[in-house]
């Protein structure tokens, strides 16, 4: 018997600016596979570890005016995915809509829960101690999230509940992200239409 094929929801998603160039690919049921580039090593660490523990492929090449700060390219970064997701996703049938993750990196603890709800909203509960990690303007990781609810339609909420180094605050969350993002995308048979007592989202 052969076996059901499954159709892949994917996005591919081009960013030009006269500030960046942007050209993502995204395939939600994949594998955690990674082909990752912007130009900040941090991001490159932070996305590999989303598209690891969320269990969907990413390729993502980025150039930016780097030379002159991170901002552009970090906010630019989560615009694509967060439009990624949404063009994936498409009109959300089926989806759980809903999704979690909790993750300890050494001291630190972050919570992460969504909702593909298009309604665009940000909560975000994270203080950090040292504002660099690195060379890496750790302000910067709320504008990525800002940029990716806007995109996505998605309300999500961050909370990192304590933690003492950057990097592993950070960490935690990025993973905890990815862990969320996958269980809101999962498609649940029980679910013929959309997740919500209005009949759309």
């Amino acid at each position: 018997m052969t076996p059901k094929k499954v159709n892949k929801r994917s996005a591919k998603v081009t960013r030009t600016t006269k500030e960046t160039d942007i050209r993502l690919g995204l395939t939600i049921e994949g594998e955690g596979k990674f082909a990752i580039t912007t130009g900040i090593p941090f991001m490159d660490h932070m996305l590999t570890l989303m598209a690891a523990h969320g269990f969907f492929d990413l390729t993502l090449n980025a150039k930016g005016d780097i030379e002159i700060d991170h901002h552009h390219t970090v906010e630019d970064l989560g615009m694509v995915i967060g439009e990624a997701f949404n063009k994936a996703l498409g009109d959300r049938k089926g989806i759980k809509r809903y999704g979690r993750g909790v993750v300890p990196m050494d001291e630190a603890l972050a919570s992460v829960v969504i909702d593909f709800s298009n309604r665009p909203f940000l909560v975000y509960h994270v203080n950090f101690k040292h504002e660099t990690t690195g060379r890496f303007d750790a302000q910067l990781i709320q504008e990525f999230f800002r940029a990716f609810v806007n995109r996505s339609g998605a309300t999500l909420h961050i909370n990192v509940m304590y933690g003492e180094n950057t990097h592993h605050i950070i960490e935690a969350v990025f993973k905890a992200f990815g862990q969320a993002l996958d269980e809101a995308s999962m498609l649940d048979k029980r679910i013929a239409e959309v997740r919500s007592t209005k009949g759309i989202l």
